[in-house]
């Protein structure tokens, strides 16, 4: 394992651009990287399905998979004053991004705004944020100023700021799951698989998990391991199973979620593979969330699929927190459970 290149990989690729719908930044990358390594085509859908060459042909197909968009805002109307009415693309809570910095796709950097406290009533107060009441500020005079630079359906980022402290604690956007990403191609170039297989790295999960509903279709594969990033929720006032999973503790690998039952022997083959190879594993204590599984564990006549995720925190906001630890661990689980499915038979 390469920790120098999945850190490289990760922070690379967090700072590109690219919500649901707007991968394209992300695809060229992720090819430039794998192209000469894999027969690689892009569906109609906008995913990567690369085809790895091992030493060793699989009995039964694995996909490997992991999703490269991220949440965002879009604008969706301007304002006479010059400001920008936005709708989120994916799951963000208004409450998040109040105050943040965002980008365009031009570059042009501005903020999220929402109505001063002192104009909203008592009641309103008390009410969580909500889009319709908030705007982005791009400094602009006024809507014919803006047009200038903007248009509806313009796509509105989160200003990137990537850190990792001293304790290897990663703070970004688009952790999920650029993550997902970053151990995939890691895995590529550095030859860690002896058998075939397909990688898809595919479009719009946040809005409803539609690249891999295609992708494991034209795939057609009879195991899947899809790698993400899951929500942790272990914050001052959480406590017990509330804490759904922790930074620190290692993978996660969920039995069941909003979208999935996972393949009981894929769990079972995770967790054995993670004891005798002492890497950190856990799993969630709710069920909850949901991933590109949804769709792949039904495509054609069923797909055998795991979801091995890491854990972190304040997800779909601009400041992601994970750890360096629970994602090397995905990485090492990841792989070894690609190189021993086919015990599953």
């Amino acid at each position: 394992m390469n920790k120098e290149l999945l850190d490289t990989l990760l922070r690379e690729l967090c700072m590109i651009n690219g919500t649901s719908g707007r991968e394209e930044k992300v695809r060229e990358y992720i090819l430039s990287k794998i192209s000469d390594r894999c027969e690689c085509t892009v569906t109609p859908s906008g995913c990567i399905i690369a085809e790895y060459k091992g030493q060793k042909r699989r009995e039964k197909k694995l996909m490997i998979s992991a999703h490269m968009d991220e949440v965002g805002l879009i604008v969706t109307d301007i304002n006479e004053d010059g400001t920008l009415s936005v709708d989120c693309v994916g799951g963000v809570n208004a409450d998040a991004v109040i105050g943040r910095c965002v980008t365009l796709e031009n570059g042009m950097k501005g903020c999220v705004g929402s109505p001063a406290v002192h104009n909203l009533s008592e009641e309103e107060r008390k009410k969580p944020a909500a889009f319709d009441s908030l705007y982005a500020d791009f400094g602009t005079q006024d809507r014919e100023d803006a047009l200038k630079y903007i248009s509806p359906g313009d796509n509105v980022y989160y200003e990137n700021n990537y850190h990792v402290s001293p304790d290897g604690y990663i703070f970004s956007k688009a952790i999920d799951d650029r993550a997902g990403c970053a151990a995939m191609i890691a895995m590529i170039i550095e030859n860690e698989l002896s058998f075939d297989t397909t990688f898809t790295f595919v479009t719009a999960e946040e809005v409803g998990l539609r690249g891999a509903r295609t992708a494991a279709y034209v795939a057609d594969p009879e195991y899947a391991i899809v790698i993400e990033t899951t929500t942790a929720a272990d914050i001052p006032l959480s406590e017990g199973a509330a804490r759904c999973c922790e930074l620190g503790k290692g993978a996660v690998v969920s039995y069941m979620d909003r979208s999935t039952i996972y393949d009981r022997e894929m769990f079972a083959l995770s967790r054995k593979l993670a004891a005798e190879n002492g890497i950190a594993w856990q799993t969630k204590t709710t069920i909850a969330g949901g991933n590109d599984s949804g769709v792949i564990h039904i495509s054609r006549g069923g797909v055998r699929t795991c979801a091995i995720s890491v854990p972190c925190r304040y997800l779909h906001t601009p400041s992601c927190a994970a750890k360096a630890e629970d994602y090397y661990a995905v990485y090492r689980l990841a792989v070894l459970m690609a190189e021993n499915i086919g015990i599953l038979g």
